[in-house]
């Protein structure tokens, strides 16, 4: 298991870029990198989920796929946009699998993206990600990306106000590294997007990867 030292000093790193306005990489998303996809782990003990936690699908499903993810993670919007919506029509949608989504930012920027989201609200969450990641380059690699996730708010109804509270939210800024924190200590995630299936952790897949893995799960 991984030590907690490190990941404590990039939380309080990571937080205080928010508070002071600076990043790891100054004001923009760090540039795309190619990533490798990250080996299955060991079958492990079934993670619990929190009656709280924000959850796609049947909160009864029999199958949980939990995804840790940031909203600058390229990888993560290919998944968002090209694999999510067949993963949910055949397995989701049909009570097979939930899907459980679990903030691990990568930079300051992710971070706010972050706290935008779940400002939006229960309801809205799941619609709000859709947006973030399928504009993700626009925002993301902005000049002002702060500018730029604020318009997005206001196109979703929230004032400059709100916007703001949202972002000086201490509270839910540490609940975010907290997901981040416990994901890396309990999981070993270490990059994005990690999926944690059944209690067993994966790197980026496609939809075959998917259904190698949840076909026999489910009984598909």
């Amino acid at each position: 298991m991984p030590k907690i030292l490190p990941y404590a000093i990039a939380a309080v790193v990571l937080v205080a870029a928010v508070v002071i306005g600076v990043q790891f990489v100054g004001d923009r998303a760090p540039a795309p990198t190619a990533e490798a996809p990250a080996p299955a782990s060991s079958p492990a003990t079934l993670p619990a989920v929190g009656k709280d936690e924000r959850i796609l699908g049947d909160p009864s499903a029999p199958v949980t796929i939990i995804e840790y993810a940031s909203l600058t993670c390229p990888h993560c919007a290919t998944f968002h946009t090209e694999v999510l919506p067949t993963l949910k029509k055949d397995y989701i949608d049909t009570g097979k699998v939930r899907l459980v989504y679990r903030n691990y930012p990568l930079d300051g920027v992710a971070l706010r993206a972050s706290a935008l989201a779940d400002c939006s609200g229960e309801d809205r969450f799941f619609g709000f990600l859709d947006v973030l990641f399928r504009t993700q380059p626009n925002w993301s690699r902005a000049a002002d990306p702060v500018g730029a996730l604020q318009a997005i708010a206001r196109q979703g109804g929230m004032s400059a106000e709100q916007f703001a509270a949202c972002l000086q939210d201490e509270t839910l800024l540490d609940k975010i590294m907290g997901e981040r924190l416990a994901g890396a200590d309990g999981f070993g995630v270490d990059s994005t997007p990690s999926f944690i299936i059944q209690g067993r952790r994966y790197g980026a897949l496609d939809i075959e990867g998917f259904r190698d893995i949840l076909d026999p799960l489910t009984g598909s």
